[in-house]
């Protein structure tokens, strides 16, 4: 079974999408791990990768062809990142985007990253707007629409735990074979 799990800069998905697949007993390839360790590469932020990537459009598609391909190949996995759901196409048997109130995913950002809040709301504000753009303009997604996914869930007031929880129940009461209602992702344009 192949499990995305998709949402914003803090929203607790690398989190859950690790202690997810540990729960299962399958793989994590996380899309955010990629992306720093490529800015790191070239001694960049991920904020300062991002910039970047909006004038070299091949930083974006070199990773989203990563996730395709992974999508295509591999079994039991748990693919995350912010476009997980929607690189992996019809490939994903569940679609799950988390997220969490803006004050909410900057705290825990600056937590994480050892900055001062406001820096880090801005940085996640210039970042998601960057990406936004990117995002329609690559390949004509609108990361706000939430219609793909099978299941949406606000972090804010649940602890990891509690999460994975909610996670493990709703990917246990997932019935395979069962996708009169699985929404087919039309409209995406995949030009690597």
């Amino acid at each position: 079974m192949l499990i995305t799990v998709s949402g914003p800069a803090g929203s607790g998905k690398s989190t859950a999408a690790a202690a997810l697949a540990e729960a299962l007993g399958y793989e994590h390839v996380s899309g955010g791990d990629i992306f720093r360790a490529l800015a790191a590469d070239r001694g960049l932020t991920a904020l300062e990768l991002n910039r970047l990537a909006e004038e070299d459009d091949e930083i974006d598609r070199d990773l989203d062809r990563r996730q395709r391909a992974l999508a295509r190949e591999r079994d039991d996995v748990v693919l995350e990142s912010r476009l997980a759901g929607w690189m992996a196409g019809d490939h994903a048997d569940l679609r799950l985007w988390l997220d969490a109130p803006p004050a909410v995913r900057a705290a825990r950002i600056a937590d994480r990253e050892e900055k001062p809040i406001d820096v880090a709301r801005e940085e996640t504000r210039e970042r998601a707007a960057s990406e936004a753009l990117r995002y329609r303009e690559y390949y004509g997604i609108d990361i706000e629409d939430r219609s793909i996914y099978d299941l949406a869930l606000n972090t804010a007031r649940i602890d990891p735990d509690g999460m994975v929880d909610v996670l493990v129940t709703f990917v246990e009461a997932y019935a395979p074979g069962h996708d009169e209602g699985k929404v087919p992702i039309e409209g995406v344009r995949y030009e690597f």
